[in-house]
């Protein structure tokens, strides 16, 4: 008969260090008045017993749940998770928060709240009673959510704010959207072209006027045109359809397409197709996102790599830190997204000729 794994206890970690329980929990807790060689030595124990501290007894021994929320729209996430196209931007935000939060002893865990719902805060308001979190992380479009960011504030618990530089409460974090944009438009310009047209994403995301901000600067700076290149999407595949169509419908001369999210990206790829124009030979193309489904198109799309997983890792530390905001509010922490460059983006025809 297979023997049973005896659960290591807190008392098994006191008698192998020959300390008190009040030692060990303290050593767990990060509390204070341990000398650095009895933490050593316990922390010695922990790890050579396989020692893992009960969630409950961690939240029963001092002011801390060690718990971290995450909050992703409601809307958008279950539209993905419905259409089996899975959401990247979850992925990569598990990875880096439970990563992080597992390193120092922490659980993190995710709600979704539809931000445009009358009752947001009647449903955030129940999950932070139940939970009682450390910190909160707000992904856009609800670190702008002035209703939650108040409810927050008001309850003084610590939170980042994604995809957000605004003054106000809370830790402003992004990913250099103005920045990526320059950056990919600045490429496509020194590959030749000179009609480098935009679909951004919806006005309620910050982010979409930074990286339009970010497009018009490099045009600006090499005396390109910009009237007539902008189309607004949802992020969508559906209204990157209707963008792509109606770029190319205006500008018949148009030769490269950046998309502010990988599935309008993928849209303007079809709609080529159907006009029989190739990509990269006709048109280039240009994504946001870089979720793992750009690599197995056809052509493989150049996108901009968000940061994701490194983004919220950030906001997870800073968090569990509690370091108290500056006076005038917190610094904006910018992570620099990058560029990958596949098999969408080539030289125009014309500088091909």
């Amino acid at each position: 008969m297979a023997r049973v794994r005896k659960t290591v206890t807190i008392r098994d970690v006191a008698e192998d260090a020959g300390v008190s329980l009040q030692t060990v929990s303290r050593v767990v807790n990060g509390g204070p008045n341990v000398r650095p060689q009895v933490r050593d030595k316990v922390r010695a124990s922990i790890e050579r017993l396989g020692y893992v501290p009960s969630l409950a007894a961690q939240r029963m021994s001092g002011s801390r749940s060690y718990i971290i929320l995450a909050i992703n729209d409601r809307e958008r996430t279950l539209a993905d998770w419905r259409e089996r196209r899975g959401t990247d931007w979850v992925d990569q935000m598990l990875l880096g928060g439970i990563l992080t939060c597992s390193k120092h002893g922490y659980r993190m865990m995710v709600e979704l709240v539809d931000t445009h719902s009358d009752h947001v805060e009647r449903e955030l308001g129940a999950a932070l009673s139940a939970l009682q979190p450390d910190g909160v992380i707000l992904t856009p479009p609800h670190s702008e959510n002035r209703l939650i960011t108040e409810l927050l504030a008001g309850r003084s618990i610590p939170f980042a704010r994604i995809g957000s530089d605004a003054a106000g409460p809370g830790i402003p974090l992004t990913m250099g959207d103005e920045g990526a944009a320059h950056l990919a438009t600045t490429r496509l310009a020194a590959l030749g072209h000179t009609r480098i047209a935009m679909i951004a994403g919806p006005s309620s995301y910050s982010l979409s006027g930074w990286r339009i901000e970010g497009w018009k600067r490099a045009l600006a700076e090499r005396g390109l045109p910009q009237e007539g290149l902008l189309e607004v999407g949802d992020f969508g595949y559906e209204s990157g359809t209707r963008a792509a169509r109606a770029l190319l419908d205006r500008n018949p001369d148009l030769t490269a397409i950046i998309a502010s999210s990988d599935q309008m990206a993928l849209a303007a790829l079809e709609v080529a197709r159907d006009r029989g124009l190739m990509v990269p030979r006709d048109l280039s193309l240009i994504s946001f996102d870089n979720t793992p489904i750009v690599r197995f198109s056809q052509p493989p799309l150049t996108a901009i790599d968000q940061p994701i997983a490194e983004t919220v890792s950030r906001a997870v530390e800073q968090l569990i830190a509690r370091a108290p905001p500056k006076e005038g509010g917190a610094k904006v922490i910018e992570v620099a997204a990058g560029l990958v460059e596949r098999s969408s983006t080539a030289p125009p025809p014309a500088a091909r000729a």
